[in-house]
């Protein structure tokens, strides 16, 4: 595996895929929504209820009405007033039946002409709590960096780098993820909610839903997603844009995994290769203190330089021999195994060799974030990625006593940050692996306005920057060069665990939003 795709990933990688936690629509829509209460189907073996069913016939309690409160944060010297909901959304499958019970946590400050920006993690399997207390929210959570334990306290504190005072929030869990759940039988929820199109039709269908239940369709309206929300960033647009008539004014796509071809092939192509070798340059650079944006453009120039022609002429000797040497200084790895692996570094090799002589793994969000390798001695990493393994419990302690305790929303329900089961129950299609660059192209051709910035840290092995990189640089320019962008920051896949990074982004997308 050369980066971590969904389809060709090995299992702990697969279901790791989540962050955000890890890049032409057709126009049928297997679910329609609204905010009626939900009607859920009967079991197989039973009779079908009839059709004014309500939650409270589900096996499970029913959740419970909308809740509210009232939080304040001061941001740079100015005291800001918000109010929480959490609440619900119906989606309903193409008979008007309810179908599943969607969760939300919204931050919405009073005052005329606010914006509003919808927030989606990944996975498949992630629920939005990386991007709310990790990343932007108004409250924030010290988890997921290199030292951080998960029995450490869940305490939250204020976020200098939330996005609170300049536009409202919506974060939204997808079914399976969070509090939201299915209310049907496990093959129609594969069929509506575990698949790629329906997906994305569905969570479509929630924003307009949540737009018109707060009579918000005139805001000024922005989406963020991440890893495998990133892949459903550009795809919610463009059916937003085209089929529900809901226009976005900006799209912010983290570490998205949005081409998932670009790593196929490396028996023949560079491409593999030229994706991974600038984050793992950019890890060994950051070990040494020295990982600077001067640093990391002389990186790429090489990587899409000497680097592109030695593997290009891959039986040259002098090139791949200059090539070794040079791959060899850049990463800081054993030079033997450098040169065992032709210069070709493989992920899963690589993170496993990186932090050897420590007895310890690299995570594949962050090589820098390690833990302990249980299995030294095994032919094949058989642990949990490290920053998985240590970011589950600090999230879901954090969220629930959030929902439950703060906001007072008295659920009885299991809290999925990161759900296996959605994860083992996805259905990777050939529609999935096709990726979003064709909606992110037409999104952008049919709105000479619309802005997107994809942001990510230097040190991602799971949704590497310059997969990225290559992707745009293949995208006419459409209009204003500048409306399409891609930024790096320190870090890795969640680089906004790193106050200087989020703070960072904070500015980046405050001057887009200004923008347009």
């Amino acid at each position: 595996m050369k980066s971590s795709s969904l389809a060709s990933a090995p299992r702990h990688i697969v279901l790791s895929l989540a962050l955000l936690s890890l890049a032409s629509l057709p126009c049928h829509s297997a679910l329609a929504q609204s905010d009626d209460a939900p009607k859920p189907a009967g079991a197989p073996s039973a009779p079908k209820p009839p059709a004014d069913k309500t939650p409270d016939t589900h096996p499970l309690p029913p959740l419970p009405p909308d809740a509210h409160t009232q939080q304040t944060i001061t941001l740079d010297g100015k005291k800001l007033n918000y109010t929480v909901t959490v609440g619900t959304l119906i989606a309903r499958d193409a008979e008007g039946k309810a179908a599943g019970q969607i969760v939300y946590t919204a931050y919405t400050v009073d005052g005329v002409n606010r914006p509003v920006t919808f927030a989606f993690n990944g996975g498949p399997g992630a629920a939005s709590v990386y991007l709310n207390f990790g990343a932007i929210g108004p409250k924030h959570l010290n988890a997921g960096n290199e030292g951080d334990s998960p029995s450490d306290p869940a305490t939250l504190i204020d976020n200098a780098g939330t996005w609170l005072d300049f536009t409202d929030l919506v974060f939204i869990d997808p079914i399976g993820t969070g509090f939201s759940r299915s209310l049907v039988d496990a093959d129609q929820t594969r069929k509506l909610f575990y698949t790629t199109e329906p997906d994305i039709e569905y969570l479509s269908r929630a924003v307009y839903d949540w737009l018109v239940k707060n009579d918000r369709l005139q805001s000024r309206k922005y989406l963020v997603g991440e890893s495998y929300g990133g892949f459903r960033g550009p795809r919610i647009t463009y059916y937003l844009q085209s089929q529900l008539g809901v226009a976005m004014n900006g799209v912010v796509l983290v570490s998205p995994y949005l081409n998932p071809t670009v790593e196929q092939n490396g028996d023949l192509s560079p491409l593999p290769w030229l994706v991974t070798l600038p984050s793992i340059t950019a890890a060994n650079l950051e070990r040494k203190n020295q990982l600077t944006p001067d640093a990391m453009k002389a990186v790429i120039e090489y990587t899409l330089g000497d680097y592109l022609l030695a593997l290009v002429h891959g039986r040259d000797q002098a090139l791949t021999d200059a090539m070794i040497k040079k791959v060899t200084d850049l990463t800081g790895l054993d030079p033997t195994f450098v040169k065992e692996s032709g210069g070709r570094l493989e992920t899963g090799a690589f993170l496993r060799e990186v932090h050897r002589e420590q007895g310890k793994l690299g995570s594949v969000y962050d090589s820098n974030v390690t833990m302990f390798d249980p299995f030294p001695y095994a032919p094949d990493q058989r642990a949990n990625d490290p920053l998985l393994a240590t970011l589950i419990a600090p999230t879901t302690t954090a969220m629930v006593d959030f929902v439950t305790h703060t906001v007072g929303w008295k659920v009885e329900a299991r809290y999925n940050a990161l759900s296996y089961d959605v994860a083992g129950h996805w259905n990777r299609d050939e529609d999935l692996r096709s990726g979003s660059v064709t909606q992110l192209r037409q999104a952008v051709a049919a709105d000479s306005k619309l802005r997107v910035m994809i942001v990510h840290g230097w040190n991602d092995l799971s949704c590497p920057f310059m997969g990225s990189v290559l992707t745009i640089n293949q995208m006419p320019i459409m209009g204003d060069p500048n409306r399409v962008s891609v930024k790096e920051f320190p870090g890795g896949h969640m680089f906004y665990t790193r106050e200087a990074s989020r703070v960072a982004l904070r500015k980046d997308v405050m001057e887009m939003f200004s923008t347009h």
